[in-house]
C-alpha cells in the first residue's frame, strides 16, 4: 500500500531556457556526475532533453510503486560570499528553487517541494518567505558544499523563521564526495544544535553517520541528539552505500531509536541489497523499484520509520 513519502529525492537538472539551474565544467568532469547522467540515460549535450527525462523516469518511478506515496524534490543552494551575494564561481551545482516548486505544482500528486537556501545569502529570510507561499515542505541544506557553519549564531533569526513556519531543516551529515569544493567539518551533526535549541525541527540525512565506515563516531551523536531534542529525526537515506551501512546496522541494534526516521532513498543513487544477505536477499534483489527495494532493506532488518507527514505531530510539538 502507497503510505509513505521520500524526503530525500535529488532532482537533477542541467541549465537551459532560464530555469535557473547551473552545473560548472568542474562538475560536468565528475566521474559520479557523468556515471549518474549514463545511468539515467541523459544526454547532457541536450539540457531540456535530458531534463525532461529525468523527471519523465522519476514520475514513472514513483508511480509504479507499491510503497511510496510521493518524494520531496529537493533543490540545491550555492555558496555565498561575504556579502551575501552568490559565488557562481565556488558554486558548482545549482537546482533552484523555481524549477523544484514549478514541477511540484505541475504534478502535486508525486512531487512535495524541498527548497535549498543557504542561510549565508543576503536574502535568506526573503527566499524563505517566498518559497512557501510556493508550497515548500521543508528546506534542504549541504553545508559541506554551501560553505557555511550550521551552528554559527547569525542563522538564528532563519532558524526561528522555520520553526514558526513549521517547516523542518534537512541537513547533509558527514562527509560530502559528490560535489567538489567543500568544508567536511561543516558536516559534523552537532552543529544542528543551534537549529535544534531555535525549535526547529530537523531531520540529519544519511543516517546521522559519517559516511567513512567503522567506525562511525557520529551513531554517538544521533544517540545523544535524540535524548537532547524531541524534534530531532534521522533520514535513511544512502544507508545501503558501503560507505554508510554502518548507521543501518547501528538502527538494528537500537530500535528505541526508530521513532525519529523518516523514510529516504538519495535517489537516483543506488540501493544495495547486502545488507539483507541471510535474511530476504533474493526476495529483495528482484525488486527493480528504488523506493520499494529501500522499504524491503528496511522492513527485513526490522527497521521500523514514521511518515515525514506526522513531523508535525512530534513530541513537544
Amino acid at each position: 500500500m502507497k503510505s509513505a513519502i521520500d524526503v530525500h529525492v535529488h532532482l537533477a537538472a542541467l541549465p537551459e531556457a532560464g530555469n535557473g539551474c547551473h552545473v560548472s565544467r568542474r562538475m560536468m568532469r565528475n566521474p559520479l556526475f557523468r556515471y549518474l547522467a549514463w545511468s539515467q540515460g541523459l544526454d547532457l549535450r541536450r539540457p531540456g532533453a535530458a531534463n525532461a527525462r529525468y523527471v519523465e523516469r522519476l514520475l514513472i518511478e514513483v508511480s509504479r510503486s507499491e510503497r511510496i506515496k510521493q518524494v520531496v524534490l529537493l533543490g540545491m543552494d550555492g555558496v555565498y560570499d561575504a556579502a551575501g551575494e552568490l559565488d557562481l564561481a565556488a558554486s558548482d551545482f545549482l537546482v533552484s528553487n523555481r524549477y523544484v516548486c514549478e514541477l511540484a505544482r505541475r504534478y502535486p500528486g508525486s512531487f512535495l517541494a524541498g527548497v535549498s537556501i543557504n542561510p549565508s545569502r543576503r536574502d535568506a529570510l526573503e527566499e524563505l518567505e517566498r518559497t512557501v507561499e510556493e508550497g515548500a515542505v521543508l528546506v534542504k541544506v549541504l553545508p559541506n558544499s554551501q560553505l557555511f557553519d550550521p551552528g554559527d549564531k547569525r542563522f538564528i533569526p532563519f532558524y526561528r523563521a522555520l520553526a514558526r513556519h513549521g517547516l523542518p531543516l534537512l541537513s547533509h551529515v558527514g562527509f560530502e564526495f559528490a560535489l567538489i569544493g567543500k568544508d567536511q567539518s561543516a558536516g559534523d551533526p552537532r552543529r544542528l544544535r543551534t537549529a535544534l535549541d531555535e525549535g526547529t525541527s530537523v531531520i540529519a540525512a544519511h543516517g546521522c553517520s559519517r559516511g567513512l565506515g567503522y567506525p562511525d563516531s557520529y551513531l554517538a551523536v544521533f544517540a545523544e541528539l535524540v535524548r537532547s531534542y524531541p524534534r530531532f529525526f534521522v533520514d535513511t537515506s544512502a544507508l545501503t552505500l558501503p560507505n554508510r551501512v554502518s548507521a543501518l546496522f547501528f538502527l538494528t541494534r537500537h530500535p528505541e531509536l526508530h521513532d525519529r526516521l523518516v523514510f529516504g532513498t538519495d535517489y537516483p543513487l543506488p540501493v544495495f541489497c547486502y545488507p539483507v544477505l541471510g535474511r530476504s536477499y533474493g526476495s529483495t534483489l528482484v525488486i527493480k523499484n528504488s523506493f520499494d527495494r529501500q522499504v524491503r532493506v528496511l522492513e527485513s532488518l526490522n527497521i521500523r520509520f514514521r511518515d515525514f507527514s506526522s513531523l508535525g505531530s512530534a513530541p513537544g510539538g
